[in-house]
Protein backbone atom coordinates (compact mmCIF):
# COMPACT_ATOMS: atom_id res chain seq x y z
CA UNK A 1 0.00 0.00 0.00
CA UNK A 2 1.75 3.39 -0.84
CA UNK A 3 1.84 5.53 1.75
CA UNK A 4 3.12 9.29 2.48
CA UNK A 5 4.22 9.93 6.09
CA UNK A 6 4.80 13.54 7.41
CA UNK A 7 6.91 14.56 10.20
CA UNK A 8 7.72 18.20 11.95
CA UNK A 9 4.67 20.00 12.51
CA UNK A 10 4.49 21.93 15.45
CA UNK A 11 3.78 25.44 17.31
CA UNK A 12 6.67 28.21 16.58
CA UNK A 13 6.50 31.57 16.98
CA UNK A 14 6.48 34.52 14.23
CA UNK A 15 10.22 34.51 12.52
CA UNK A 16 10.83 31.17 13.22
CA UNK A 17 11.53 27.67 11.36
CA UNK A 18 10.65 24.45 10.66
CA UNK A 19 11.39 21.01 8.29
CA UNK A 20 8.52 19.05 7.83
CA UNK A 21 9.94 16.05 6.16
CA UNK A 22 7.36 13.31 3.80
CA UNK A 23 8.82 9.71 3.63
CA UNK A 24 7.38 7.39 1.17
CA UNK A 25 7.27 3.71 1.67
CA UNK A 26 7.42 2.90 -2.43
CA UNK A 27 10.44 2.58 -4.32
CA UNK A 28 8.62 4.37 -7.23
CA UNK A 29 9.54 7.57 -4.97
CA UNK A 30 12.25 8.68 -7.53
CA UNK A 31 9.31 8.63 -10.90
CA UNK A 32 7.03 11.20 -9.18
CA UNK A 33 7.15 14.57 -9.01
CA UNK A 34 6.49 15.66 -4.92
CA UNK A 35 5.11 18.94 -3.58
CA UNK A 36 3.22 20.04 -0.51
CA UNK A 37 -0.57 21.66 -0.28
CA UNK A 38 -1.47 23.31 2.78
CA UNK A 39 -5.27 24.16 3.85
CA UNK A 40 -5.97 27.10 6.78
CA UNK A 41 -9.65 27.08 8.33
CA UNK A 42 -12.43 28.26 5.95
CA UNK A 43 -9.90 28.38 2.80
CA UNK A 44 -9.58 26.07 -0.12
CA UNK A 45 -6.17 24.11 -0.60
CA UNK A 46 -3.56 25.78 -1.93
CA UNK A 47 -0.39 24.63 -3.57
CA UNK A 48 2.87 25.64 -2.11
CA UNK A 49 5.29 24.36 -3.73
CA UNK A 50 6.95 21.19 -5.36
CA UNK A 51 9.71 19.73 -7.04
CA UNK A 52 10.42 17.51 -10.03
CA UNK A 53 11.56 14.07 -10.09
CA UNK A 54 14.83 15.05 -10.85
CA UNK A 55 14.73 17.62 -7.98
CA UNK A 56 16.42 19.51 -10.96
CA UNK A 57 13.42 22.13 -10.83
CA UNK A 58 11.34 23.43 -7.92
CA UNK A 59 8.33 25.58 -7.99
CA UNK A 60 6.52 28.13 -5.05
CA UNK A 61 4.06 30.12 -4.59
CA UNK A 62 4.64 33.88 -4.40
CA UNK A 63 3.64 34.00 -0.68
CA UNK A 64 6.46 31.57 0.21
CA UNK A 65 9.12 32.33 -2.51
CA UNK A 66 12.36 33.11 -0.39
CA UNK A 67 11.53 31.56 2.66
CA UNK A 68 10.63 28.04 2.13
CA UNK A 69 12.96 25.83 0.13
CA UNK A 70 11.85 21.94 -0.70
CA UNK A 71 14.34 19.66 -1.39
CA UNK A 72 13.82 15.90 -2.09
CA UNK A 73 16.60 12.66 -1.23
CA UNK A 74 15.44 9.77 -4.23
CA UNK A 75 17.98 7.39 -1.73
CA UNK A 76 15.57 8.31 1.44
CA UNK A 77 12.41 8.08 -0.68
CA UNK A 78 11.94 11.27 1.57
CA UNK A 79 11.27 15.03 0.24
CA UNK A 80 11.46 17.65 3.05
CA UNK A 81 10.49 21.11 3.65
CA UNK A 82 12.08 23.50 5.13
CA UNK A 83 10.68 27.09 6.34
CA UNK A 84 11.96 30.06 7.47
CA UNK A 85 10.68 33.57 8.83
CA UNK A 86 6.97 31.89 9.25
CA UNK A 87 4.27 33.96 9.45
CA UNK A 88 1.04 34.02 11.13
CA UNK A 89 -0.52 33.46 7.88
CA UNK A 90 1.80 30.15 7.24
CA UNK A 91 -0.75 28.57 9.93
CA UNK A 92 -2.47 25.35 7.97
CA UNK A 93 -2.21 21.84 7.56
CA UNK A 94 0.51 20.87 5.23
CA UNK A 95 0.05 17.98 3.32
CA UNK A 96 2.61 16.36 1.69
CA UNK A 97 1.33 15.21 -2.24
CA UNK A 98 2.89 13.26 -5.40
CA UNK A 99 1.71 13.11 -8.89
CA UNK A 100 2.77 11.37 -11.97
CA UNK A 101 2.36 14.47 -13.65
CA UNK A 102 5.52 16.74 -15.14
CA UNK A 103 4.76 19.79 -15.06
CA UNK A 104 4.63 22.13 -11.98
CA UNK A 105 2.27 23.17 -9.96
CA UNK A 106 0.24 21.12 -10.57
CA UNK A 107 -3.86 20.71 -8.66
CA UNK A 108 -5.58 19.20 -6.36
CA UNK A 109 -7.57 16.51 -8.58
CA UNK A 110 -4.08 15.92 -10.32
CA UNK A 111 -2.66 14.96 -6.79
CA UNK A 112 -1.87 10.65 -6.82
CA UNK A 113 -1.09 9.93 -3.39
CA UNK A 114 -1.61 12.51 -0.24
CA UNK A 115 -0.08 12.34 3.00
CA UNK A 116 -2.53 12.69 6.41
CA UNK A 117 -1.66 16.16 6.94
CA UNK A 118 0.30 18.18 9.69
CA UNK A 119 -0.21 21.11 11.58
CA UNK A 120 1.52 24.07 11.33
CA UNK A 121 0.97 26.91 13.65
CA UNK A 122 2.44 30.54 13.78
CA UNK A 123 1.78 32.43 16.65
CA UNK A 124 2.47 35.92 16.54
Amino acid sequence: QVQLVESGGGLVQAGGSLRLSCAASWSIFSSLAMGWFRQAPGTQREFVVGIRRSGGSTYYADAVKGRFTISRDNAKNTVYLQMNSLKPEDTAVYSCAATRRIRLPWAVEETDYWGQGTQVTVSS
